[in-house]
């Protein structure tokens, strides 16, 4: 595996680490944030691995899994809108008490563990 790749795979790991420590201590605003950067990286990674080019700066994750080369199925692509969404209010907070409240435990758990999910699905796909 090219080194490239492997720092962009090894560090959506870090990430995850990080969303589930701010999931542990209530920071759930920061957990969405960490999940979506892992998402990012990861699909970052797929996409250096086939194009052997560093993948373009864009948050924009429907784009990088186009790029990937990724089919993902309904349940998948209807989160990765989700989270995209949901990313750019935690990155512009013009609604931050509203943030508060929508970010639930319940709803930023469910991120948590769907982001690990694809995480994995990513992971699955690339050539290790």
């Amino acid at each position: 595996m090219k080194n490239a790749v492997k720092n962009w795979l090894d560090s959506p790991q870090y990430d995850l680490e990080t969303a589930e420590n701010m999931f542990a201590a209530g920071r759930y605003i920061y957990t969405v944030f960490m999940c979506h950067v892992a998402l990012e990286k990861a699909l970052k990674a797929k996409v250096e691995e086939i194009t052997f080019k560093t993948p373009p700066k864009t948050h924009d994750l429907g784009y990088l899994v186009e790029l990937a080369g990724l089919f993902p199925d309904k349940d998948i692509e209807e989160f990765i809108v989700e989270i995209s969404n949901l990313s750019v209010v935690t990155r512009y907070p013009n609604y931050f008490q509203r943030m508060l409240t929508d970010f639930s435990k319940e709803r930023v758990e469910f991120i948590l563990i769907k982001t690990g999910e694809i995480f994995q699905w990513v992971k699955k796909s690339m050539l290790l």
